[in-house]
């Protein structure tokens, strides 16, 4: 984290290859939590660049009371649901799962399968619950660094993942299927 502040110093004195290392270390999360957002790459690949263009304006705002992070994914969430509510974003079916181990075959399939399963339980919740899933589980932010950046309750954050948890669930089994909860994963 010092290390981070040391980045933000750089930069706001003017060295703006500082912020080369702000964007190595959050880039692959970001683009992973939009892409989960999206669903589309290419729209995934845009507004990764459009936050970071939004954080690096806003630096200078950033007081170092609470965790960068927090306050990164913050501005970078905040920027990209105002691009969804401008644009109405619609969601494209694709498989953003790439596996890298290739060792047994079902062993594989499995896992896409259930990580599939695990994406389109995802897609039926509602756009505030699915941004807690993917903050909580795909970034590993604390409940309260969850609140930080969606400016809700600590309360209705836990509500909020309870409630999702929950549909998830229903909807698996519903469509005959298992659901392995979250946390597992």
């Amino acid at each position: 984290m010092e290390e981070e502040q040391e980045w933000i110093r750089e930069v706001l004195s003017g060295n703006k290859q500082a912020y080369g290392q702000i964007i190595d270390k959050y880039k692959n999360p970001l683009y992973g939590t939009i892409l989960r957002m999206t669903r589309n790459p290419h729209d995934a690949q845009d507004l990764v660049q459009e936050a970071f263009i939004k954080v690096y304006e806003q630096l200078d705002k950033y007081k170092a009371t609470g965790s960068f992070s927090s306050w990164f994914y913050r501005v970078a969430i905040n920027h990209c649901m105002d691009q969804f509510r401008k644009k109405r974003h619609k969601q494209s079916d694709i498989d953003t799962e790439v596996i890298q181990d290739n060792r047994h075959p079902e062993v594989l399939f499995l896992k896409r399968e259930k990580s599939r399963q695990l994406e389109r339980l995802i897609a039926t919740l509602p756009e505030d619950e699915r941004m807690i899933i993917l903050l909580r589980y795909g970034q590993e932010l604390s409940y309260q660094e969850i609140s930080d950046v969606l400016h809700l309750s600590l309360s209705d954050v836990r509500n909020k993942l309870h409630r999702a948890k929950k549909k998830m669930r229903k909807v698996a089994k519903r469509e005959g299927g298992k659901y392995d909860d979250v946390s597992e994963n």
